[in-house]
């Protein structure tokens, strides 16, 4: 008997792989969208210098300071603060005023990656005389970005479009007055991380944060198949408090999802939706 086509037993390696990671380290990518994870594990076999993605899986078992180059490669870490303008604006004029009314706030910040959509958040919330009463907290499950968001310093360079993105969201400040520049590197006011807590959190394996009033996940579903799209929109479902708001990304929607029943669109065009009392 022949072996089959060459990109079937290349699958295979890469679905062992997945298998090794989880049951080695406890990092599940098992579901998430096979052609998206595929092309992130080229690159990675490819910079890392291994020949197969069975010679990877034997690395990764048996060195596991292979392990968070790896993850860098399987986790997206492009961002940018007040990404998408307008979604920061309804935020600020459509569920900002429904906040207002609560006497203290949470606030989850899901695939935080390296703090952009935190800080923005937290800016925003400072603009609007609401941080003092939020607590806000930021999750990822790659420990290198959760220690750069913490770290709260990005490139100079970035600036300029952070700007204009808060600008465009209805900044009431300049953003220059929540930084320091100095050798190519702004870093952010150690003070906008006094209410924010920074853990280590898995949509795919762990369990929910309780009470949430906002929940912004952005462009991290993408990469997720059906079933794992469901299970972390359960979870932000099971997370929410009556009538709390989740905010997604430009290109994700709840429209073919098992919760959707639970969830009212607020801002359609903006993907924030409200949870559903009952």
């Amino acid at each position: 008997m022949t072996d089959g086509p060459s990109e079937k037993s290349e699958d295979i390696e890469i679905r062992l792989l997945l298998e090794a990671l989880f049951l080695k380290y406890h990092y599940d990518f098992r579901n998430y969208a096979m052609a998206s994870i595929k092309r992130r594990l080229k690159q990675a076999r490819l910079q890392m210098g291994f020949a197969s993605f069975s010679a990877l899986q034997e690395g990764l078992l048996h060195d596991p300071s292979l392990l968070p180059r790896l993850l860098s490669f399987l986790t997206v870490q492009v961002s940018e603060m007040f990404r998408d303008p307008s979604y920061f604006k309804a935020i600020r004029e459509t569920v900002v005023p429904h906040l207002r009314t609560y006497p203290s706030l949470k606030i989850w910040v899901a695939g935080c990656s390296s703090g952009e959509e935190l800080y923005s958040l937290v800016i925003l919330f400072r603009e609007e005389g609401l941080e003092a009463r939020t607590l806000f907290y930021a999750t990822d499950i790659n420990q290198e970005a959760l220690g750069a968001a913490e770290a709260g310093v990005y490139a100079l360079d970035r600036v300029r479009l952070f700007t204009e993105n808060h600008r465009k969201s209805g900044g009431k400040s300049s953003l220059s007055d929540y930084y320091q520049a100095a050798y190519g590197r702004v870093l952010f006011d150690k003070t906008l991380r006094r209410n924010v807590v920074f853990s280590d959190h898995s949509l795919v394996t762990d369990a929910v944060f309780a009470e949430m009033h906002l929940i912004s996940c952005r462009n991290v579903l993408i990469y997720f198949d059906r079933a794992l799209q469901d299970r972390a929109l359960g979870l932000f479902k099971d997370s929410l408090a009556r009538k709390g708001f989740l905010g997604l990304g430009a290109k994700e929607s709840l429209r073919f999802s098992r919760h959707a029943g639970a969830f009212s669109d607020f801002v359609r065009e903006e993907r924030i939706y409200q949870r559903r009392v009952g």
